[in-house]
């Protein structure tokens, strides 16, 4: 039986600030997209900073990056970072995503030389930075609310509106063009001015494609950036998204954790990437995010225990994908994160720590974990519970067995291609690979990697 949950801590790795040349990337759209370079082994790591240190702030979160740096951590997304509305402010502290100014920071997290201090800071260390971006609406005491109220949407009185129980926002109007130009030079604001490396983008919907088409053009003119929109479809690849949300996958093995669907329904998230999206379009894979961990109860509740871990491998290896770890996902917390209160991450005793930086460590280093490298399914085992495939790029290649069950599996590998002598990636040796058959235990994994 392989002892699969022994995990190697693996040397640093310090990432150079160099950029290489550009990755076209085919799509549906006249022009490609074009991908930095930086990302197609990268990963992204969402940054809760009100929640991350006692002191809520840019500084406090800055003595972690020498921590974040040796896990393997690359591109920093930022929560919004903008000051929050307090008109009907939900909660004690209100959302994040009640911005009351598009052009300053959150005071309660520092000042803007402090996050300027912060992303140089980043920088200098070999991470990149991007920030949470609202385009739908803004706070509910907005200055714009006073002095361009034509921007937003209005009710059957005349008033600014907003959508479900969200009454510390108000909608803006995207049939406005003067609103979206304000919205583009905001933008344009952040890249300048800080020096930040893109956006995540919040509920980016179809109709908006013109306006991000052209926004993401402007924002290209000032600095090469990274786009990834909150939102699924072929559109955003057309409209110059770098990624979107891997959704289809997230929402699948949620329900194959709760044993309501099983392995083979990941072909079909395959089918339907392979079939609706331009070709190499990537997507961010993930178990949490903030809006999973705090309504949802990701991944504590939806993949509690050892039940993580095969899936946290899927999403650092799947086909097409860049993964994503949220805060304190390391640790791991097992509890939803307040969303409008304090609730401080205690980042001590990081039992996912190794088991992260391993996967981490594994994607820069080997290019056969690429977003653009190829994919290719493996029967190694009961089809309805064992999912495994093999990753290959330029020569290198990786192959991934999980156990997506409660029970004990059999497995035997009958591709002789993958049979020798292959690096157990978490073991940290090599191991004899053959046809004959061994047992996998319950929600367990094996990473191989051929060099």
């Amino acid at each position: 039986m392989k002892k699969l949950f022994f995990h190697l801590l693996l040397p640093l790795v310090i990432f150079s600030c160099k950029e290489k040349d550009d990755k076209p990337i085919e799509s549906s759209a006249l022009k490609p997209v074009v991908h930095p370079e930086w990302i197609m082994q990268g990963n992204i790591y969402e940054v809760n900073v009100r929640q991350y240190t006692p002191e809520g702030t840019f500084n406090a979160f800055a003595k972690h990056l020498d921590r974040l740096k040796e896990i393997g951590v690359q591109t920093l997304w930022f929560m919004p970072v903008h000051p929050i509305s307090k008109t009907e402010r939900k909660g004690t502290l209100g959302s994040y995503y009640a911005v009351a100014n598009y052009r300053e920071v959150n005071p309660e997290f520092g000042t803007m030389q402090d996050w300027k201090n912060l992303v140089n800071a980043a920088h200098d260390k070999g991470f990149k930075v991007i920030i949470d971006w609202v385009p739908n609406h803004t706070g509910a005491d907005h200055p714009w609310l006073n002095t361009h109220s034509h921007f937003y949407k209005k009710d059957s009185t005349g008033k600014p509106t907003w959508k479900f129980d969200w009454t510390d926002i108000r909608v803006l109007d995207f049939d406005n063009k003067e609103m979206q130009d304000s919205m583009t030079s905001s933008m344009k604001f952040w890249v300048a001015e800080t020096n930040i490396d893109g956006f995540r983008c919040d509920h980016t919907e179809k109709y908006q494609s013109a306006f991000w088409k052209h926004t993401i053009t402007e924002l290209n003119k000032v600095k090469k950036v990274f786009m990834l929109a909150e939102g699924q479809g072929s559109w955003i690849f057309d409209a110059g998204f770098d990624m979107d949300y891997g959704w289809e996958l997230f929402h699948t093995t949620v329900s194959i954790a709760k044993n309501k669907k099983n392995a083979l329904s990941i072909d079909s998230v395959l089918m339907k990437l392979d079939s609706s999206y331009p070709k190499n379009a990537m997507q961010m894979y993930f178990t949490s995010n903030h809006d999973e961990n705090s309504w949802n109860k990701a991944d504590y509740g939806t993949m509690p225990g050892a039940i993580h871990a095969p899936f946290a491998v899927l999403s650092q290896t799947f086909y097409r994908g860049v993964p994503l770890i949220y805060s304190g996902q390391e640790v791991p917390v097992l509890r939803a994160i307040s969303f409008f209160e304090k609730d401080t991450i205690v980042f001590t005793k990081l039992g996912r720590e190794k088991f992260y930086k391993t996967l981490l460590e594994l994607r820069k280093n080997n290019v056969a974990l690429a977003a653009d490298a190829s994919y290719r399914k493996i029967n190694a085992g009961d089809p309805k519970v064992v999912y495994s495939y093999v990753r290959e790029k330029d020569g290198k290649k990786v192959f991934v067995i999980l156990n997506l069950s409660k029970t004990e599996q059999t497995i035997k590998v009958t591709d002789k291609d993958l049979h020798g002598n292959p690096n157990n990636v978490f073991m940290g040796t090599n191991e004899p690979l053959s046809d004959k058959e061994w047992k996998i235990e319950p929600w367990g994994y094996v990473v191989y990697e051929y060099k």
